[in-house]
């Protein structure tokens, strides 16, 4: 695997303080935030650098009950050309669930979520990371994710899913210590044990990044400064291999300059305190539980020892039951549905909530003009809308969606906010010919309710 050494997450907010930092030798983009012809100027200048830039995408989902979306890998593909990228990376996580394979509506999480370790999801998982491998120009390296829940009835540990996963694939393996140590809060698994069971020559780089803990519950934050637990999770990675790239994750709450110079002081010095005497690489402990005898099952062919096994495909009820699974515990999350048997309800009121507030968050972003035109009312309207209304098509039909539920409600009083978000909406929902335009109805009636004397709603 090429060395990429030190980096940091390149993100608008911190852009000109990362040109001006020493050290850097790569960075990493959101890769859904990017445009391939019209990538941001400060990252034409660090390419020009010979600065490596690595797209890191987070909506491909490919944990999930479905293949993964064409449109998306030819995007993700596109990008990694445009930045002459080594490797794109991705998650071991599923983003939605829903639609045909549970003939219910598709609902999105806005949120990477965890995938049971079972047999059912590896075979799934090992197809998805397959088909994106065939499609991408380059490697791909996926990413273990933090969780607040934990699936009922898994079969292997973290360390035994991802040997296998790559033992199957090939595919490389980017490793976040802040997600271990988050595991290790809330499901109670051992960062060193995960270490231990890792296919360690296939680790592609390491992110390392910052949370806090509230109530007995860690949160992966990405907005605090690296505990020192997490740097200690490092250590111990560094001890058994040299891992060929580490970077800091910093995604809100962003410092000055100095404090994320300083952040990247105590990594490399993390790294320092055991990479020059690194253990040899070890062959991993092999999925023990994972492979252990099962009952007698039907006899079949002999196979020639010295041919390679041939990869397991994932069966159409397979991805079914994965995706029936999958389904059920995202609406138990965004749209209030009972809690799917075995999972722990508080927990997973813990993980809704989580949801909720990152929903706010992002739509936020996406349409500032939102919480300027609301003010100090912007959250709590929106955290009641999506208690009602799971998101179905991404952030910013999310943001549109939000707006007409709050002008055709008629809780909104007539008054400047009022006015402002029915220009917002009216300048965003068009213009476009009403056959063409989706959802003209709703507008219809959004523009009849609107244009009613407030005594008349």
């Amino acid at each position: 695997m090429e060395r990429l050494g030190t980096g940091i997450g390149w993100r608008p907010e911190i852009a000109d303080a990362v040109e001006r930092m020493p050290g850097i030798e790569w960075v990493e983009a959101v890769a859904e935030n990017l445009c391939s012809g019209h990538l941001p100027a400060s990252l034409c200048r660090l390419r020009e650098r010979g600065v490596t830039v690595v797209p890191h995408g987070v909506s491909l989902g490919l944990g999930g009950a479905d293949r993964p979306d064409a449109g998306r890998l030819t995007a993700l593909a596109e990008r990694a050309e445009a930045l002459g990228s080594p490797l794109v990376t991705e998650h071991i996580a599923f983003v939605r669930a829903g639609g045909p394979l549970t003939a219910s509506p598709r609902l999105e999480a806005g949120h990477l979520l965890p995938v049971p370790r079972t047999r059912d999801a590896l075979d799934v998982l090992c197809e998805n990371v397959r088909i994106a491998q065939d499609a991408l120009p380059v490697p791909l390296a996926v990413e273990n994710i933090a969780a607040l829940i934990s699936w009922p009835g898994e079969e292997m540990t973290e360390g035994q899913f991802l040997y296998e996963l790559a033992d199957r694939t090939g595919v490389k393996l980017l490793i976040d210590v802040a997600n271990l140590h988050t595991n290790h809060v809330n499901r109670g698994e051992d960062p060193a044990d995960a270490l231990a069971e890792l296919p360690l020559e296939a680790i592609a780089y390491v992110h390392v990044a910052g949370g806090f803990e509230r109530d007995g519950v860690w949160h992966d934050s990405h907005a605090h400064p690296v505990p020192g637990p997490v740097l200690d999770i490092l250590t111990d990675l560094a001890s058994r291999v040299s891992p060929p790239g580490v970077l800091l994750e910093r995604d809100e709450n962003f410092p000055d300059a100095a404090e994320l110079e300083r952040e990247l002081g105590a990594i490399r010095d993390a790294l320092e305190k055991e990479q020059g005497q690194a253990a040899p690489t070890r062959e991993p402990a092999r999925a023990r539980s994972a492979t252990a005898p099962t009952a007698p099952t039907e006899p079949t062919a002999p196979t020639d020892p010295a041919d390679p096994a041939e990869p397991t495909e994932p069966t159409d009820p397979a991805r079914q039951r994965l995706a029936l699974a999958q389904a059920a515990l995202l609406s138990s999350l965004v749209a209030g549905t009972p809690a799917p048997e075995g999972f722990d309800r508080v927990r997973l009121g813990v993980q809704a909530r989580a949801l909720g507030g990152k929903r706010a968050d992002v739509v936020a972003k996406v349409a500032p003009e939102l919480p300027e035109i609301l003010g100090g009312g912007y959250r709590p309207a929106f955290l009641a809308y999506a208690q009602r209304h799971p998101m179905t098509g991404g952030y910013r039909r999310d943001a549109l969606d939000f707006v007409e539920q709050l002008l055709l409600g008629g809780r909104l009083a007539e008054g400047r906010p009022r006015r402002e978000l029915r220009e917002w909406w009216l300048e965003r929902s068009g213009p476009a010919p009403r056959s063409a335009r989706p959802g003209v109805r709703l507008a219809r009636a959004t523009r009849q309710v609107l244009r009613r004397p407030l005594s008349r709603r």
